[in-house]
């Protein structure tokens, strides 16, 4: 990989950039929007609260449901290589309603990743400005601008630039938070138990047991929300049939071990008995707190990966948002400008444009409304439950594809067993977003946090009645969920190099 020059054959007409990427830009696609060190520092601890002391029994738990939601992502990925990605799998396995509703759905979750992540980075800075030099955590907006500024700059420029900071990122959080795993275990010394991993540990009030594993699943599966990001680049990826199923399962794999890993170390440090509160450890800030507390003025390495994770994160996320808007609005699902492609990068700079917009003003408006922590719970919420929701579309949709389409290719396990067991897992979690207490272990969440379950209701509302619209006005739309762009031929130079012709 090192030293790629983009091949004579890639394919640089009206669409995205074809065979601009390979494995390892795609991975750190799907790493970089996992966010390992933000998550560890930001989105597991949010779990705490619920799970306690039994935090690393809540991320073993997602960590073996979105596997599962991986190996079907892979494994549709096989047959259907596109940038719609998610509504493309959920057309063909299902229907095109269905392919819509996919669409409808994960363009509205999308869009609120690099918003939180703005607050995360946010958050981090102005609070360490505040605690070393006294400076007013009211700045935060400033940061939120700052952070906003510099994703978009790097989505204009195309993915291939966007990719390669990515994974130098990636690597760089995962490093740090790494070593930082294995100081806290070494420190813990007789304090390692493997309990940690049973609910004996669940005692937050309120949520004790199982109860509280659940609710604490929440914020591990935020966290490794984005192993699926990958897909929206295939028609950016070079062998794409193989080089997204390696990337989604590849990516939860490795940073879902990651995850448990320092999710234990934590755990062990400060002592299972301590965890319900660890979220508020330096003003919000557990995991530097952490760093300072082994490693002295090292703490500054950890304050500098959190940040890093913020950003690659949200350009990861930028990424994965605008490849879905252009998808949507090259086959007219969205406006047909959110296809433009820009003549020199190649990226889908409308789409860029209205993604920083949308982000910026999301996290600046819930930020003053809620104020920055809340706002970014909130908004992970949010996205959480609609992602939850995909997941369990995908899982049947891996199902149906097979046992209808790919019969000769089809098995028990891989396409039958595996999908059951995903649904099975995300259902009670799906259940404590929304804030639906179905069974007894399933437990509310406090307000403003309770809002999620209400908004993406009403958001569904709005697309079932969009759908319906589109049903009987241009029914020839919903049908181009299915469409693989990337088996039919480049078009040529003479043609428009910004928009596909409109599907009237």
């Amino acid at each position: 990989m090192k030293g790629y020059a983009m091949p004579v054959a890639a394919r640089e007409g009206p669409g995205l950039a074809r065979n601009a990427i390979g494995l390892r830009e795609v991975l750190f696609q799907s790493i970089t929007h996992m966010a390992p060190a933000a998550a560890v520092a930001f989105s597991i601890p949010a779990g705490a609260s619920y799970a306690a002391g039994a935090l690393p029994l809540a991320t073993v738990l997602a960590l073996i449901a979105c596997l599962f939601v991986a190996l079907s992502i892979g494994e549709l990925a096989r047959h259907l290589p596109s940038a719609g990605s998610f509504y493309t799998y959920a057309s063909k396995g299902l229907h095109p309603w269905m392919g819509f509703l996919v669409a409808w759905a994960y363009a509205f979750a999308e869009a609120f990743i690099a918003a939180f992540l703005f607050l995360v980075f946010a958050i981090t800075v102005s609070g360490t400005l505040n605690t070393e030099f006294g400076w007013s955590t009211g700045t935060w907006w400033i940061w939120v601008v700052a952070a906003s500024l510099l994703v978009f700059v790097l989505g204009y420029v195309g993915i291939r630039i966007s990719t390669k900071v990515g994974t130098g990122m990636g690597v760089f959080e995962i490093v740090i938070f790494g070593a930082l795993a294995v100081w806290l275990i070494i420190e813990a010394g007789s304090n390692n138990t493997l309990s940690v991993f049973t609910t004996h540990h669940a005692t937050a009030q309120g949520y004790t047991g199982f109860s509280g594993v659940i609710a604490a699943c929440v914020y591990s599966i935020l966290a490794f929300t984005g192993f699926e990001s990958a897909a929206p680049l295939a028609e950016e990826a070079r062998d794409p049939r193989r080089t997204i199923r390696k990337a989604v399962i590849y990516s939860a794999l490795a940073i879902g071990a990651f995850y448990v890993f320092t999710t234990y170390a934590a755990t062990v440090y400060r002592g299972s008995g301590n965890m319900a509160d660890f979220v508020k450890l330096n003003n919000g800030d557990p995991w530097t707190f952490l760093g300072r507390a082994v490693w002295g003025v090292g703490w500054l390495l950890v304050f500098i990966a959190i940040i890093n994770s913020a950003v690659a994160n949200a350009n990861a996320g930028a990424n994965a948002t605008t490849r879905t808007w252009f998808a949507m609005g090259r086959i007219r699902l969205l406006p047909a400008f959110m296809a433009a492609i820009h003549p020199r990068w190649k990226s889908p700079h409308v789409a860029v444009t209205v993604q920083f917009v949308v982000a910026l003003v999301l996290a600046l408006w819930l930020g003053f409304q809620y104020k920055p922590y809340t706002a970014f719970i909130l908004m992970a919420t949010i996205f959480t439950l609609v992602l939850i929701l995909i997941y369990i579309v995908i899982l049947v949709a891996c199902i149906t594809y097979y046992w209808r389409f790919q019969r000769q290719e089809a098995n028990l396990v891989m396409h039958g067993l595996i999908p059951v067991l995903g649904i099975a897992v995300f259902i009670p979690v799906f259940l404590t977003a929304a804030g639906i207490p179905a069974f007894k272990f399933v437990a509310k969440l406090s307000y403003p946090i309770s809002l999620a379950g209400p908004v993406v209701g009403v958001w569904m509302v709005l697309g079932v009645a969009y759908l319906a619209y589109l049903h009987y006005r241009h029914p020839d739309r919903l049908e181009q969920t299915g469409r693989i762009f990337i088996d039919e031929p480049p078009a040529s130079p003479a043609q428009s190099t910004e928009l596909e012709p409109a599907a009237e």
